[in-house]
């Protein structure tokens, strides 16, 4: 069964009232939903912040105290919303400054409604990509850092363990072992220095007992 796609939401950033009217019948044309629109940039960081877009298509030049470029990096870095540039002039140096900001495409004015179209799905693809590869790398970090640690705990209470392993040779009377040098000694002795045990001495009650009536 195939699903309908919900219309991506799109805000305009464009200072010039008909192109803003222009975008907004072309995007309803294509199929995306206007969710709103601003002429200045300050203006804009409020608006998208309340109509909580999927993409933004932002012009460069922009009156005000913000221009587009400054808009742009304000939305990515409080919105991490993909931005899409418009402008009607195509200067290297403007367009090097735009591409900084890591914008997701860049159109010339004036632009068809196909080019329009192909460059907003584009963004969107290229930003939920993006989104889901951050997402995988913060895993992937959690979990190195886990392990990480699982690992640092399990050196840890290895350095604290030392096994006897094998057949330990021992007396049926006296119970001392004999060690590796053919040399007879006490239990303790023999286990204290083989591992990290240590031992403090007392009386069982049967000792006891013994001890009292002797």
């Amino acid at each position: 069964m195939r699903t309908e796609r919900i219309a991506p939401r799109i805000f305009i950033v464009e200072d010039e009232a008909l192109i803003s009217m222009e975008l907004t019948d072309r995007l309803a044309g294509l199929g995306y939903w206007p969710c709103g629109q601003a002429a200045r940039g300050e203006v804009a960081l409020t608006r998208i912040r309340e109509s909580k877009p999927d993409l933004v298509l932002m012009d460069i030049n922009l009156a005000g105290d913000l221009d587009g470029i400054e808009t742009a990096q304000q939305v990515r870095q409080q919105f991490n919303l993909p931005v899409l540039f418009l402008t009607a002039y195509s200067d290297p140096d403007l367009v090097t400054r735009a591409m900084e900001t890591n914008s997701y495409g860049y159109l010339v004015k004036p632009f068809d409604e196909r080019e329009l179209r192909a460059n907003i799905e584009f963004a969107l693809y290229k930003h939920a990509t993006d989104v889901k590869l951050r997402e995988a790398s913060r895993l992937i970090e959690q979990r190195s850092a886990e392990l990480e640690l699982a690992n640092q705990r399990l050196t840890e209470a290895l350095n604290q363990v030392k096994e006897l392993r094998g057949i330990i040779p021992i007396c049926m009377y006296c119970k001392k072992i004999r060690n590796d040098k053919n040399y007879w000694e006490a239990v303790e002795v023999y286990i204290s220095r083989n591992t990290d045990a240590m031992f403090s001495h007392g009386l069982c009650p049967q000792c006891a007992e013994a001890q009292r009536q002797s």
